[in-house]
């Protein structure tokens, strides 16, 4: 925070608190807020209301939000760092904490909803006091400005981002949702949190520096892990035996039997292996013939009926 940021922002919280006071005590401000609403713009110039409704879209939280964070993200994975999406995330955090409690601590209501002409609508319900819409476009466009690495950068979207702010504030008068106090507050909140983001710099570098970290841990342990294999080498262990049971074997890769390792097969119980030259030769007994009834064996003795055949043959 520079000498001179720092006086901007101490200016810019006196004109804040001035309009707040001007309102809470019905002052001028109050009094040109419902001359303009007489005076009722969206009648006098009726061929521009539809460009005005697509144009204040450039205040919507959302869409804006959404634009400019994809350019911020692209930004960041060019540069290598985290910095432009933290000083997004963290104007809008600030952003949405002090102009949403201004909005429902105030609860102002809008020129549509107003019930007595001169009034200042205070805390009746309402939630336009800053506008929303202006804010936004002040906060979300100037962050470009604010993350531009070259001072022609830098004045070419500071330039861009208070044509859009003001354009959006004056779009909100016209249509009239907001009084013109709204917008003028909703203008000076935006540029609070533009002048207050080097406060938070220190803070968005540590978040910056844990995240990368984080990043790292989790880069290398997946590098760890074996392709292919659903659940960390070593994750399951074998269960200890119960003390008359025989140990049960867990699986320690993916449970295919291809991923069992030598220790957590069963094996048989050793018995003793005889080589081949050692075994006793054996000789088979008898004939390898199978037995026949019509059939003489061999060893029997010829008779003399056999013998007589034998010879008549």
């Amino acid at each position: 925070m520079t000498r001179t940021r720092l006086g901007i922002f101490v200016a810019t919280s006196v004109v804040y608190a001035a309009i707040v006071v001007g309102v809470l005590t019905t002052s001028w401000p109050v009094r040109f807020d419902w001359q303009v609403m007489l005076f009722r713009p969206y009648k006098q110039w009726p061929e521009i209301h539809t460009f005005l409704d697509y144009f204040v879209v450039l205040g919507q939280r959302g869409p804006t939000a959404v634009a400019v964070a994809a350019w911020l993200g692209w930004c960041a994975y060019r540069r290598r760092t985290l910095r432009p999406l933290l000083v997004l995330g963290t104007s809008l955090l600030l952003l949405n904490a002090t102009v949403g409690a201004a909005k429902i601590g105030m609860g102002r209501l809008g020129p549509h909803y107003a019930t007595v002409i001169g009034s200042n609508e205070m805390f009746a319900g309402g939630d336009i006091f800053p506008s929303g819409h202006t804010a936004n476009a002040v906060v979300t466009w100037g962050v470009l400005a604010y993350l531009a690495t070259t001072p022609r950068a830098r004045r070419i979207a500071s330039v861009s981002a208070a044509v859009l702010a003001l354009g959006v504030g004056m779009t909100t008068v016209y249509l009239g949702t907001h009084w013109m106090s709204d917008v003028t507050l909703g203008w000076t909140a935006g540029l609070l949190v533009l002048l207050a983001l080097p406060w938070f710099e220190p803070l968005m570098a540590r978040a910056e520096s844990w995240l990368l970290a984080a990043w790292a841990r989790l880069r290398s342990h997946a590098a760890l892990v074996p392709a292919g294999a659903t659940a960390p080498v070593g994750l399951w262990a074998p269960r200890p035996p119960a003390d008359d049971a025989p140990p049960a074997l867990e699986p320690v890769g993916s449970g295919s039997r291809a991923g069992r390792s030598a220790e957590s097969r069963p094996r048989a119980a050793a018995r003793p292996h005889t080589a081949r030259s050692e075994r006793t030769p054996v000789t088979p007994a008898g004939s390898r013939r199978p037995p026949h009834s019509d059939r003489t064996p061999r060893t029997a003795p010829l008779g003399p009926a056999a013998g007589r055949g034998r010879a008549v043959g």
